[in-house]
């Protein structure tokens, strides 16, 4: 089983959507067992209401979140050099960890994650498209980090 690093950070586009999921996931799929946040290169959009459907629809409660950029994650007080793996989910979070570790020893990974906003017409296919963001999340998760731990 690999072994989980003990400081994760996910960061996507505006933290609204991508990233907040896949801190919900790696919280209830590891547990206590990992300090994980997530940022955004932005954070000028609210929590997306259908990324808070598609995680609940798997016991992962998204509702709390608030969105926060890398700036204010370093205003907030967690050094960026604390995290032991940075997980880009965009390519535009990709270049902005890169930038900001690179004199850092912190291992950045990018996995290509759909972004479902703007998807679909009508709810239903517009919640699918999420659901697809989240199993993918899911999937790697699972890849990199092995089965969960906790439920």
């Amino acid at each position: 089983m690999p072994e989980l690093p003990q400081s994760v950070l996910f960061c996507c586009d505006h933290n609204a959507t991508r990233s907040p999921m896949a801190e919900g996931m790696m919280k209830k799929y590891y547990g206590r067992a990992v300090y994980v946040q997530s940022v955004g290169v932005k954070s000028d959009l609210d929590i997306d209401g259908f990324a808070i459907a598609a995680a609940a629809e798997i016991g992962v409660n998204l509702e709390r979140h608030r969105a926060r950029s890398f700036t204010e994650l370093q205003e907030w007080g967690d050094d960026l050099g604390a995290f032991d793996l940075i997980v880009a989910l965009s390519p535009a979070s990709l270049r902005q960890a890169q930038e900001l570790s690179r004199y850092n020893h912190i291992d950045v990974e990018y996995w290509p994650i759909m972004d479902p906003t703007g998807l679909g017409e009508g709810r239903d296919a517009r919640l699918n498209a999420y659901r697809l963001t989240r199993d993918q999340i899911r999937e790697n998760l699972l890849r990199r980090f092995g089965p969960p731990t906790e439920t």
